[in-house]
């Protein structure tokens, strides 16, 4: 079927801006030129609450010849165009209704940005709706098909430190930039289960991120069911040196470390053998033509004509995305938490709600 053409709509056009007719819809325009790189895609149909913003989108990246069709409500979009693929470029909070209608409607393939949602048991049902449906349904953790993060995880599996022993991440946030680092840390290690979870987040500016509340600083350190940990520090003074470090038996795999002369470097290891640190050649490990979205794209194709789960299917996102509530929960209940959670709130923002910590929780001590 590789001659099989899809009917693609996007849902979230963003922003237009400026004199020159750009657009602020970089995560639209990123999905719809990962779909483009196919040549297999034809944009059909754009949904925004704002008409201009879809307008803006069309006339910057839709085909003159046979422009997509302009919805201001994305339910009327689903059920008269009735796409192939759609791509989900909103905030958090409006994911899972997305999903789900999308799902319902019979689209066959559904592209959604992360985080996933706000709450855990949001999560959840975006995950049961698919598979009710039998649709397939992948978010962007695209990191998976970036070239520092496979070179690490190749460089890994030659064994060059060892054996995996432990993970050391640092990023601003558990849950917008945190949801990449959770699942680099899983494609590093295979996807292995996760037993337990303890963490920490502290609050005090109420900050938010695409709408959603994330910590100030925050800790998450887990176990894998082979013994193998992985540690997460979020925010404030979470300098590790760099953004992922990767301790082996015999040696240490740095991405994006800083060197001492304050260049960074995409990827840097001092395994068996090494005296010092050397930087290996990562052009093998590179995506391809379009980059790593476009890579996510012709995997996700692949899968709709071949059959199996894509590398960023919504199964690993839960994973990623578990951690992440189960950290809040440790923090809830002051306590280790054994996976898998059974919630369905957000701890953080039920104790922020609540006074237990943020600005409420300032003022009260």
């Amino acid at each position: 079927m590789a001659d099989r053409r899809y009917r693609v709509a996007i849902i979230g056009c963003g922003r237009p801006r400026g004199a020159g007719g750009e657009t602020g819809a970089a995560r639209g325009i990123q999905h719809w030129h990962g779909y483009r790189a196919s040549g297999r895609c034809d944009l059909v149909a754009l949904a925004d609450i704002r008409r201009e913003n879809a307008v803006a989108f069309a006339a910057e990246e839709g085909d003159p010849a046979s422009p997509p069709a302009v919805y201001e409500d994305y339910r009327a979009m689903l059920a008269e165009v009735r796409p192939d693929i759609v791509s989900v470029c909103t905030w958090p909070s409006l994911h899972a209704e997305m999903v789900v209608a999308a799902a319902a409607a019979g689209v066959r393939a559904i592209h959604c940005e992360k985080p996933m949602a706000p709450t855990w048991g949001e999560a959840r049902r975006m995950a049961e709706a698919v598979r009710a449906a039998g649709a397939l349904l992948i978010f962007t953790h695209q990191r998976r098909f970036e070239a520092q993060f496979r070179a690490a995880r190749r460089l890994l599996r030659e064994g060059v430190i060892g054996e995996l022993v432990g993970m050391e991440c640092c990023c601003s946030n558990l849950f917008d930039w945190g949801t990449h680092w959770f699942d680099m840390m899983n494609f590093y290690h295979g996807d292995r289960d996760v037993q337990w979870v303890m963490g920490q987040i502290d609050l005090r500016e109420g900050r938010r991120v695409f709408g959603a509340l994330v910590e100030d600083q925050g800790l998450s350190y887990f176990r894998y069911t082979d013994g193998v940990w992985g540690l997460l520090a979020t925010g404030s003074g979470a300098n590790l040196g760099a953004a992922n470090r990767l301790i082996g038996t015999e040696g240490l795999i740095e991405v994006g470390p800083r060197l001492a002369d304050g260049q960074r470097v995409a990827v840097r290891v001092r395994g068996r053998g090494d005296v010092d640190w050397r930087v290996p050649d990562i052009s093998g490990d590179r995506p391809g033509e379009g980059g790593a979205v476009a890579a996510a794209t012709a995997d996700l194709l692949r899968c709709l004509e071949q059959g199996g789960d894509p590398e960023l299917s919504v199964t690993r996102a839960l994973r990623a995305t578990e951690l992440i509530f189960a950290t809040y929960e440790s923090a809830r209940r002051r306590a280790r938490v054994d996976l898998p959670l059974h919630i369905d709130d957000s701890p953080l923002l039920d104790l922020f709600e609540r006074g237990e910590i943020g600005q409420a929780a300032g003022a009260r001590g």
